[in-house]
């Protein structure tokens, strides 16, 4: 994959040139200002063979996920697959929503991350201030949010207790406790104490990652949003990432032709019927949205086009297109196992889980509730995107859990012994 930096005179043209190659697909993600110029994104699809995967084992993937919009797990999905430097699998199935009168699914729709917040943001914040020198991942979380801590066994709370949710804290925000704004909410944090001493057992916890994007945005000086937006998203060309998409300039992207003029919300897959209206371009996470739709836990937005950039960015020790985000060392240290069941923010296909049926020990991932996920493996130096909106339109639906442990599977399968 190229990133093509290119004088404002030649973005029609290359864009042109692009579409007419007759040899690979290209996906022209995005066009947007970078600095004094401007940046084109191009992902390559290139054959299975010149990954070594099969592309009988590949269909077999496309199978399943049209298999699972059949019967009715979700609307539609999209899906991104890479190995090496080339993507396999960049496509979009089904439609954004069962109603009538909703587009079909394209690589660039827009989804609901939900928890993949906890790393494509928030720990990827967290590692540019580790790699800054302004953090430090074994200090007390009290050294950088001195508000946060009361008294007692809240000092002992780590920043590194926090990524691997070992850190005593609830599972769920205490929402209305303490006041409904942003400030008030984590000013006030620290006051629900802990339910488990740190260290010692593991709890996942929104809580733990909504107290690390306060601790992201007190250290940096900076929103959250901001932060990731300057130095992670812009840089890469991820122009279809962020928080809060109906605030973004309609002139923000410029997709491939096939998606050219529909409106960000015409793009965006709806998420789950509440009080009888659906969640449309609106965060689903209840403590998200009282948090201004900005929150360390959730919040976020992306297309598998967009995952796809910034997976091949941490398998290439942070580093995209000729644009490095991520020192190497700073990749390896958090993608590597801290706790029996998470890296640095990152989960692991730890030995209870199916995943290490097919993934190496080495692999690290996240999922969302909305169901979304994206897992890499360096070791197969393989990537899967898969993006759903299954809470669409209602949260009980559950067969998503099986569809996305069967298109792992088979995407692995699809390797060719070499």
């Amino acid at each position: 994959m190229k990133q093509l930096r290119v004088i404002p005179g030649l973005v029609l043209g290359l864009l042109c040139a692009v579409m007419l190659l007759p040899s690979t697909r290209v996906h022209a993600a995005v066009v947007g200002e970078l600095g004094a110029g401007k940046v084109v994104v191009g992902l390559e699809e290139v054959g299975a063979a010149e990954v070594g995967m099969s592309e009988r084992g590949l269909k077999r993937v496309d199978a399943l996920v049209e298999r699972a919009i059949a019967r009715g797990v979700t609307p539609g999905a999209a899906l991104a697959v890479g190995r090496r430097a080339g993507v396999v699998r960049l496509r979009g199935y089904g439609r954004l929503d069962w109603r009538r009168g909703y587009d079909r699914v394209t690589p660039h729709t827009l989804y609901d991350l939900a928890s993949l917040t906890k790393t494509v943001g928030t720990t990827t914040a967290v590692m540019l201030l580790v790699q800054d020198g302004k953090l430090d991942v074994g200090a007390p979380v009290g050294r950088y949010l001195p508000d946060w801590v009361e008294a007692g066994e809240v000092e002992e709370v780590t920043v590194e207790q926090l990524l691997t949710h070992r850190s005593g804290l609830r599972a769920d925000l205490p929402l209305g406790r303490y006041g409904w704004t942003r400030e008030g909410l984590y000013r006030s944090l620290g006051m629900a104490g802990l339910v488990y001493a740190p260290g010692t057992r593991t709890v996942y916890s929104d809580y733990g990652m909504a107290l690390l994007g306060a601790l992201v945005e007190e250290v940096s000086g900076e929103p959250l949003d901001s932060l990731l937006e300057r130095r992670v998203f812009r840089p890469l060309g991820m122009y279809d990432t962020g928080f809060n998409p109906l605030k973004w300039p309609e002139t923000r992207v410029v997709e491939e032709a096939v998606a050219a003029g529909r409106s960000i919300l015409e793009r965006t897959a709806p998420t789950e019927r509440v009080k009888g209206r659906y969640l449309h371009g609106v965060v689903h996470d209840r403590a998200a949205q009282l948090l201004g739709g900005v929150a360390g836990h959730a919040g976020l937005f992306s297309s598998a086009a967009d995952l796809a950039v910034f997976a091949q960015m941490l398998l290439h020790g942070g580093e995209y297109g000729g644009v490095r985000v991520l020192e190497p060392g700073v990749v390896e240290r958090f993608t590597s196992r801290a706790s029996s069941r998470f890296a640095l923010g990152w989960e692991l296909a730890w030995p209870e889980t199916n995943l290490a049926d097919y993934f190496s020990p080495r692999a690290y991932g996240h999922t969302g509730f909305t169901g979304t996920s994206l897992w890499i493996d360096p070791v197969r130096d393989v990537f899967v995107v898969l993006l759903t909106n299954r809470v669409n339109p209602t949260s009980r639906e559950r067969r998503h859990l099986k569809l996305r442990e069967e298109v792992h599977a088979a995407v692995v399968a699809a390797i060719e012994r070499e």
